[in-house]
């Protein structure tokens, strides 16, 4: 994961306030890069969602909805990789002791699976700044049948 930790040379970056509704400005983004960069369609459902939970959780839980605080969302392309980073200005989270999503008694929450999604759909994830940054790395080669 130590490639993951560099600074990142940002191809692209945006910053904008801890609104719900601005999850579309992520979107659009993700959208943009994933054309710009012909991302193979078979990784492009899986960048969306981990993304989309990723800047989502900087949103609501980092950021707690204070839209005097900003999201940052910014990629690069780096070899034969596309790299996500997602920040927010908000405390950070312990991301190593979550609570299993799959879990029996866990099942019924409506919250608690979007740390799961990332590290399940993403090649690599890795946090800083205790939590309040995560990457997200994608492979840019088709997937094997």
């Amino acid at each position: 994961m130590g490639a993951l930790t560099e600074e990142m040379e940002f191809t692209q970056r945006i910053d904008f306030p801890a609104k719900a509704e601005n999850i579309a400005l992520a979107e659009k983004m993700i959208d943009e890069a994933c054309s710009k960069h012909n991302v193979h369609e078979s990784h492009y459902g899986n960048i969306l969602i981990a993304l989309t939970e990723a800047v989502n959780n900087a949103i609501h839980h980092g950021n707690a909805l204070d839209p005097s605080k900003t999201v940052t969302l910014g990629y690069e392309v780096k070899d034969d990789k596309i790299i996500f980073l997602v920040q927010d200005q908000g405390p950070g989270f312990d991301f190593e002791h979550l609570p299993d999503p799959t879990d029996p008694q866990n099942l019924e929450k409506p919250h608690g699976r979007g740390v799961f999604l990332m590290r399940a759909l993403a090649d690599e994830v890795a946090f800083m700044e205790n939590g309040a940054v995560v990457t997200l790395a994608f492979g840019l080669e088709p997937v094997k049948e």
